[in-house]
């Protein structure tokens, strides 16, 4: 392993040649590098105090313990409740390192700080350098005992990459004999424990305390996990979203890539097969989405170092390739880790782990990635609910059940929202009756977090995957019709209007028209402003909103620009109603005191003077009726209008 790691280092980009970055992992901005001390939005200049010195924290005064504080509450936040903070290193150009003086005095002043926004200092490294020592923190803000941060990790690749049996791994804490083990605790079908592939968006979870470790323990009997417990121990959770490799599951892999937004996306490759199979399809989508990717390269303890040397490579050329622009990053040690996580949110990085599923080997440092990864956007509380439905159960004993995520604002117990849109467009008023997090109760969610609601009074079948529940004061609009910006991935013909495809559009899924577009035919690498409409029932939708346009091998991505009002709000694919021949009973005939008359009593047909009446039958239709009348073989219609 050593002798191919240095085969590598010309072509992969070492860890050491970003620089560090006490920013949280989580910031849009992370590609700057804002060390200990620099100048934030501009407030040193307010005051006329240096912040650039590695000295700032030694010994401030109050001016300028107020800016440091305002500060790091800023970047708490940007870092949706944490950051990584480097004690020792200035932008003024000086020498990296403090003395054992300056450095005590210096973590005294962060730990303050600390106490000040109800957070904890937990030091990740120290190293020494030309001036001193430099000391990496990681600062988290405490949470309550139902609360806890949550980081969601799509794990995508081609089939037999090992993703199920990480997942087992990393979730259960048990290695892997090889034969299958560990994935067995994630399947949910009996089919798929049969054929070991996974077929359906699965779910688990890793929970981190404030100290950074792994707070799962399986039940010794079953082996089954306890979420509940997992999460009062915990104050951050990794969700997995455990996808299909297979290609005929790939429309379960968009669902849960598009629907259950992961804030991350962990690609698996396994070093014995390379990249194949599904393994570009999936990097492609995971890029269409602006989700960031790290890569993990499985199954190292069985493949010839030659055959991961080439892996390797390939994987460097892909990453590299004009369609990805990503810079491979291998991780070799915790160093390696804590630069790849404070620099990972710029999007640009993709740091590449090498683990093996048997012997654990560099488990420990995927572990620490994961437990300092935090979510790429904040929410304010004061915004209106909006929450997305991705699936719906019905539990006896308490009613209808809908899961899924909260897009923004915040939901309390007892709140009314307003859930739709129904076949009609239509919004109704409902009561959240209860709200559960990981199957732990809880009083309110907020923007970003997983959750599912017990709602009073309505029937599960009158509730769809892509509804949503928002605030009344949204005043929510169905739309049947939008405008979109897409770009063709693939298509082996070309599109013109009048072509249906299944749109992706968070946890929607509906086929839709292309009404009209700006150009005459759309072909592979086209862009082009298209006119869609929904055929079954309309949606809700948001301006700027990521689409993927899906049908066989077609593949398209796009941005939602234009929410179009629309005259035809009936479904596409109605039919007229159709006429149906009623059947009638034969009934037998009658003297007039009410007896049956025997067979030689029945007169035929071509008897003038029977009594008997004609047999009937009736066509019925919306709006008329068509009475025939059969009588000495003859045939008379008439026309009754409704």
């Amino acid at each position: 392993m050593r002798l191919l790691n240095n085969v590598l280092r010309e072509s992969l980009v070492p860890a050491c040649m970003f620089a560090p970055s006490s920013r949280g992992c989580g910031d849009d901005d992370g590609a700057e590098s804002i060390e200990d001390g620099e100048t934030f939005n501009g407030e040193a200049g307010d005051h006329g105090i240096d912040f650039s010195s590695k000295l700032a924290l030694v010994s401030p005064n109050g001016e300028q313990y107020d800016s440091l504080l305002r500060q790091l509450h800023e970047r708490m936040d940007e870092g949706c409740g944490e950051t990584i903070y480097v004690v020792g290193v200035g932008s003024d150009g000086g020498d990296y390192g403090l003395n054992e003086s300056d450095m005590e005095a210096s973590v005294a002043t962060v730990q303050s700080l600390c106490e000040q926004i109800e957070s904890d200092l937990i030091l990740l490294r120290e190293r020494s350098e030309t001036g001193g020592r430099v000391r990496d923190y990681l600062i988290r803000r405490r949470v309550g005992e139902a609360d806890f941060l949550e980081v969601r990790v799509a794990v995508v690749g081609n089939v037999d990459a090992g993703k199920s049996t990480l997942l087992g791994v990393l979730t259960h804490g048990e290695l892997d004999n090889g034969r299958g083990f560990a994935r067995q605790k994630l399947f949910r079908h009996k089919h798929e424990m049969e054929s070991g592939r996974t077929s359906s968006v699965g779910n688990d979870i890793l929970g981190f305390d404030q100290e950074g470790q792994v707070v799962n323990k399986p039940d010794s009997h079953g082996g089954s996990l306890d979420w509940t417990k997992i999460c009062e121990k915990s104050s951050k959770v990794i969700t997995f979203i455990d996808l299909a490799g297979h290609e005929k599951y790939l429309k379960t892999t968009v669902f849960g890539m598009t629907g259950h937004l992961p804030d991350f996306c962990m690609l698996m490759v396994g070093s014995n097969a390379g990249i194949v199979g599904m393994t570009k399809e999936h990097l492609g989508l995971a890029l269409a989405l602006n989700v960031p990717v790290f890569v993990v390269v499985t199954k190292i303890d069985m493949c010839p170092a030659n055959i991961l040397q080439e892996t390797l490579k390939l994987l460097q050329r892909l990453l590299k390739s004009p369609g990805c622009r990503k810079i491979p990053v291998l991780v070799q040690n915790k160093d390696d880790v804590i630069v790849t996580a404070s620099n990972f949110s710029s999007e640009r990085m993709c740091p590449i782990f090498q683990i093996s599923n048997v012997t654990g080997e560099n488990m420990d440092l995927l572990k620490m990635f994961l437990n300092l990864l935090s979510s790429r956007t904040s929410f304010k509380d004061d915004e209106p609910a909006e929450f997305q439905i991705d699936d719906t159960y019905s539990v006896p004993g308490v009613g209808t059940v809908v899961s899924g995520t909260t897009l923004r604002g915040l939901i309390r117990l007892n709140d009314t929202m307003l859930l739709g849109p129904d076949p009609l467009g239509a919004f109704i008023s409902i009561a959240v009756k209860s709200i559960h997090r990981k199957r732990m109760p809880v009083k309110e969610v907020r923007g970003g977090q997983t959750a599912s609601f017990a709602l009073k009074k309505i029937k599960r079948s009158s509730i769809r995957k892509g509804m949503v529940m928002v605030s009344p004061r949204l005043n929510p609009q169905a739309s049947w019709e939008f405008e979109a910006e897409i770009l063709v991935l693939h298509h082996p013909t070309t599109i013109s209007p009048r072509y249906q495809a299944m749109v992706h559009c968070g946890s929607i899924r509906q086929t839709a028209t292309i009404l009209t577009m700006n150009r005459d035919c759309l072909r592979t690498g086209d862009k082009a402003t298209v006119h869609f409409r929904f055929i079954k029932t309309p949606e809700y939708l948001h301006v700027d909103q990521r689409l993927v346009f899906r049908e066989g091998r077609t593949k398209a991505v796009g941005t939602i620009t234009k929410l179009l009002q629309s005259t035809n709000n009936q479904p596409s694919n109605s039919k007229p109603p159709q006429i149906k021949m009623q059947s009638t009973k034969k009934v037998a005939p009658k003297r007039e005191d009410g007896t049956v008359l025997s067979t030689d009593e029945v007169p035929s047909p071509g008897t003038a003077a029977s009594t008997v009446p004609a047999h009937h039958a009736i066509l019925s239709c919306s709006s008329f009726f068509i009475f025939q009348t059969l009588s000495n073989s003859t045939l008379t219609k008439f026309l009754i209008i409704c």
